[in-house]
């Protein structure tokens, strides 16, 4: 694939030198990518029933018991901060359906005085007019809304629920609290349901609101693995079709290891953002692991394989061989998701809500 225009060609990415050692220092994988970005699903289980995502009867939701506890999370993550992680975000599923989610919140919170910078959540919004004040109190500094289209008939159409003036009354009450800061709004692009109109829409409401809009390519992470490159709406598309109308600039200094790329609108009116997975993979510069609701450590969205935290951690493990665990695993990262290479991909082992976003 090729670069964004703005990009340089990227470097290969080659394996650090076998001798490297791996059990002390920052918390680093055989590519030499340091790894400060953690996404802590705490609950599969999802109120929305998305059509790209899962089937309108849901799915086998997970036990009780087999969910992390809230003393089980804010002990891993403490072992994730101190080995250099400085960015959480707590996902889902839907996390707001966790009622203990605002003291998770601020028993995470704290972590900022050992090297957390940022505590941010992926949610669709229709529990923020109730939950927002508690988040904002427990010490929540940023948030993802997803939000797909503005048209009421066809977001229950994508949803299979009629709750977009209550996702658009939650965005509204984010607005009360600079302390949550940016509000972003992330919309899946699915060709063949995408229209320009919701394009537009959409990159309208950054125009008038606080919100970063940002647009997400549709990837094979769907429930039923009906994911096909044809449904594909390429960020590119997108952008051309925004700046044919407001002209952007694209905004310089970007961390490299974003998975967005940021634009501004050339009279200064907002930022619009590109999620491009498929089409332009971000991987040579890739930051993030995953903890499962259930306790599993991923090191790409779409992995195979997964490293168990939770059995040893309540089998007694002391913080010491958690962290030998997440230093084995985080090595093994894989180089790339191999989306674009035909019969070499293979779709990952759990379905997006049960990873977590």
């Amino acid at each position: 694939m090729k670069p964004h225009a703005h990009e340089p060609p990227p470097a290969p990415l080659r394996a650090v030198a076998t001798e490297a050692r791996h059990d002390s220092g920052p918390l680093r994988d055989s590519f030499g990518r340091l790894i400060r970005n953690l996404r802590i699903s705490i609950t599969d289980r999802c109120n929305f029933r998305c059509t790209y995502c899962m089937p309108e009867e849901g799915l086998d939701w997970l036990a009780n018991d087999a969910i992390l506890t809230i003393d089980e999370i804010e002990r891993l993550t403490r072992v994730f901060v101190s080995l250099g992680v400085e960015e959480v975000r707590l996902t889902g599923g839907e996390p707001t359906l966790r009622r203990d989610l605002p003291e998770i919140v601020a028993r995470l919170a704290p972590l900022g005085a050992t090297g957390l910078r940022s505590l941010s959540l992926t949610t669709n919004g229709i529990l923020l007019p109730r939950l927002t004040p508690a988040l904002a109190a427990a010490g929540l500094t940023r948030i993802n809304v997803s939000l797909d289209t503005l048209d009421q008939k066809r977001f229950w159409q994508v949803t299979r629920r009629d709750a977009l003036d209550q996702v658009m009354a939650g965005l509204e009450a984010l607005e009360g609290y600079r302390t949550i800061s940016p509000i972003k709004v992330n919309a899946v692009a699915v060709r063949g349901f995408t229209r320009e109109e919701d394009i537009v829409a959409l990159a309208g409401l950054a125009r008038r609101k606080p919100y970063v809009m940002r647009f997400i390519e549709f990837m094979p992470l769907d429930a039923e693995g009906n994911w096909d490159t044809d449904q594909v709406l390429p960020g590119d598309e997108i952008r051309a079709i925004i700046h044919a109308r407001w002209p952007l600039d694209v905004l310089a200094g970007q961390d490299p290891s974003s998975t967005a790329v940021t634009y501004r609108f050339s009279d200064g009116a907002g930022e619009v953002g590109f999620i491009n997975p498929v089409t332009h993979p971000f991987c040579r510069a890739c930051d993030r692991i995953r903890l499962t609701a259930d306790g599993q450590l991923r090191t790409c969205l779409f992995s195979i394989d997964e490293t168990d935290l939770k059995s040893p951690m309540r089998a007694g493990a002391d913080d010491l061989e958690l962290e030998r665990l997440i230093r084995r695993a985080v090595w093994s990262k894989e180089q790339k998701h191999q989306i674009n290479e035909g019969e070499a991909f293979q779709r990952a082992s759990r379905s997006m809500s049960q990873i977590g976003g």
